[in-house]
């Protein structure tokens, strides 16, 4: 019999914003005492509820149910930026370019296969408009080696075939609102979601489907043995047949991968509603949003009322801690650093206070792979989004529906076919040398 118990469970620094800014959701039950389920999924974020829709999709009389850490949109969705990108977007290299065509173009078919899944449970959920827009965003640059990355980024879209605009200094102006930056790429694939109101939405509209979901009901063991699989929370169980672990870096908590995934945490600060003095003193678009062209750089976006009222989110400073925790002094020391960034852009805010600031968590391998594959025999993986929490852990969450319904698709090939992720330099060099290496490279990016 295989057992694997948990090392640690989620911990989360602030709160998830995006979650804070929308009405009180009124809570779901915990797991209490024995259940039984065809299909339980551990996480019930973007790759959790995906598998789920999915099975249903293939079919509808599975009985599933899906047990979350915390609140659904209070853990990782709703702490993720929410862009939903379609094109190459390689965290690791200088300007998202990936490792090479053949790959990009087929990660780019994979990625709007994503969105195209998100936007048709938008239709089906009856998900708020505003939560879901395709709108597009906006590589954005304020020096010279920035407007180099996206001239080189531009340069690989046009021989990927990929529709895409260069922006001037006037036309960044005229859409942010602020002089900051030199120019922009524009590309109009992405989705820009409100992330725990998408999450919300694709929650409850499984659960009109059929789809048990349990909060606050961690996971504390997995094992199997002839009767299936046993699943153990401080309050109950549930016996399934198979099991998807739709918990990203959380999966090394149970004895998987270890020594070979790199969690990273990011830190994001939301502004206090916007008055109308400060709208007319900002000027600009009402929503849109900014990656940095370096990826090391600073993350930015502008929210309207659909969103949860006129609000500007902005990320930076990421730091590798193998134990998945932000601690006060991290968030409050990142905090100081985004107000900087956040002035330096909005000279007109100057006086808006941070309503919001929170701690999130990404889980990449450094080959950039993800684990969608069979783990154990009725024992599933949708994990390591390497940064990209929403499309990379939708296209997770499908696959593994699929290989566990037994069907074979564009997704479940190319994730099968994915190498290991390789192995980590012992503790606590890895450490050392992953942090290092980030504050080199945020040095670097300092003006993006």
């Amino acid at each position: 019999m295989a057992r694997h118990e948990a090392l640690r469970t989620p911990v989360f620094s602030g709160p998830a914003g995006w979650n804070a800014i929308l009405s009180r959701a009124a809570p779901r039950a915990r797991l209490e005492g024995a259940t039984g389920c065809d299909i339980a999924i551990v996480g019930g974020g973007f790759a959790g509820l995906s598998a789920a829709r999915r099975l249903h999709q293939i079919d509808p009389g599975l009985d599933v149910v899906i047990l979350e850490a915390a609140r659904i949109a209070e853990g990782g969705t709703g702490r993720n930026s929410g862009f939903m990108i379609d094109l190459p977007h390689e965290l690791t290299s200088s300007d998202y370019a990936g490792s090479g065509e053949s790959r990009d173009r087929q990660l780019t078919q994979l990625n709007r296969h994503a969105i195209d899944f998100a936007a048709q449970a938008v239709a089906e959920y009856a998900i708020p408009e505003g939560w879901f827009q395709c709108s597009g965003k906006i590589n954005a640059a304020a020096s010279a080696v920035g407007m180099a990355a996206n001239e080189s980024y531009a340069r690989h879209l046009r021989d990927l075939g990929e529709a895409h605009e260069m922006l001037d200094a006037s036309a960044m102006r005229e859409i942010t609102g602020t002089d900051y930056y030199r120019g922009g790429l524009y590309t109009p694939g992405a989705a820009m979601i409100q992330p725990a109101g998408y999450v919300r939405g694709f929650a409850l509209g499984l659960e009109r489907t059929g789809v048990r979901i349990f909060e606050q009901s961690p996971v504390l063991c997995i094992e199997n043995g002839a009767q299936g699989w046993r699943l153990l929370t401080a309050r109950g169980e549930v016996r399934a047949e198979r099991v998807i672990m739709a918990n990203n870096g959380h999966l090394e908590s149970f004895g998987f991968q270890r020594g070979r995934l790199m969690h990273i945490m990011l830190n994001a600060c939301m502004t206090e509603e916007l008055s109308a003095d400060h709208l007319r003193a900002l000027g600009g678009h009402e929503c849109w949003g900014a990656t940095p062209s370096d990826p090391m750089g600073t993350t930015v976006r502008r929210i309207g009322p659909a969103q949860g009222g006129h609000r500007i989110v902005i990320r930076q400073g990421g730091y590798y801690r193998p134990r998945m925790q932000t601690s006060t002094r991290d968030l409050a020391r990142l905090v100081r650093h985004m107000r900087q960034k956040f002035e330096a852009r909005f000279p007109m805010l100057r006086g808006v206070r941070f309503e919001y600031c929170w701690s999130g968590h990404l889980c990449l391998s450094r080959n950039g792979v993800s684990v969608m594959r069979e783990l154990e025999p009725g024992l599933y993986a949708a994990c390591v989004d390497n940064g990209l929490g929403t499309t990379r852990s939708t296209l997770t969450g499908i696959g593994a529906a699929e290989m566990l319904c037994g069907l074979t698709s564009a997704v479940t090939r190319f994730f099968t076919a994915e190498a290991q992720p390789d192995r980590l330099p012992p503790h606590p060099l890895d450490t050392v040398g992953a942090n290092a290496y980030m504050r080199w490279k945020e040095w670097r990016a300092r003006l993006e």
